[in-house]
């Protein structure tokens, strides 16, 4: 999950709260604004794990690209091993959770091509799975047509009202995902139903976008 205050696996400091994720630095964000990083890393949050052969079949590059690329983003934090996926033959990737603080990274000026990068990687990113939901919603069940969502709500706000409801949407939607992810850990294990399949109990990898910013004001 990227984010400017994202939601993530990771723990975060003691003074911060629960649902933000490890802060980047800039070093951090140039290695990873680089393409095919950020499709791999897309493909990961997708899928929950790949290997290299996996991500490079998704891609199109050979599988000592996607190798090389994995160890760049490992280096940098982004993604781990998942051992439960482990097999022996083949290590197995997860993505990792991150934050940046996109003004102090823009305001430097050898960062702010990459910030610029992974922001537009994200909203394209954002744009093309928000249509493809929209043209497969008819085919899914009923049951799934009913729990997703589509809303978009205005209102007049100070700042810090804004930002007092961003804490209590991102609190609430960390709660929900540490509870849901701690009651699949507790159940059958992984699933071997294959790529991105939903396992016994019809558990799918679920997507929530929130976006929470001011509309330009009148002149």
């Amino acid at each position: 999950m990227v984010e400017r205050n994202p939601l993530s696996d990771d723990a975060a400091a003691p003074d911060e709260p629960a649902y933000l994720a490890r802060r980047i630095d800039a070093s951090a964000m140039k290695a990873f604004a680089h393409p095919l990083r950020m499709a791999m890393y897309d493909y990961l949050n997708d899928h929950e794990s790949a290997t290299a052969t996996m991500l490079a079949k998704h891609t199109g590059e050979s599988t000592g690209q996607t190798s090389y690329h994995l160890r760049q983003l490992e280096r940098h934090g982004f993604v781990e091993e998942d051992a439960a996926r482990g097999s022996g033959r083949e290590r197995w990737w997860k993505a990792v959770g991150f934050r940046m603080d996109r003004d102090d990274l823009a305001q430097d000026s050898s960062t702010r091509p990459a910030v610029t990068a992974m922001l537009q990687n994200q909203v394209s990113q954002r744009a093309e799975a928000l249509r493809d939901w929209f043209q497969r919603s008819e085919s899914e069940t009923a049951s799934w047509q009913n729990s997703s969502l589509t809303s978009r709500t205005t209102a007049k706000m100070t700042a810090q009202e804004s930002a007092d409801l961003n804490r209590v949407l991102m609190e609430t939607i960390h709660e929900h995902t540490e509870a849901a992810k701690a009651r699949h850990s507790a159940g059958k294990g992984v699933s071997e139903g294959g790529e991105g399949a939903p396992d016994a109990e019809g558990t799918r990898q679920v997507r929530i976008y929130l976006d929470v910013f001011p509309l330009p004001t009148d002149d």
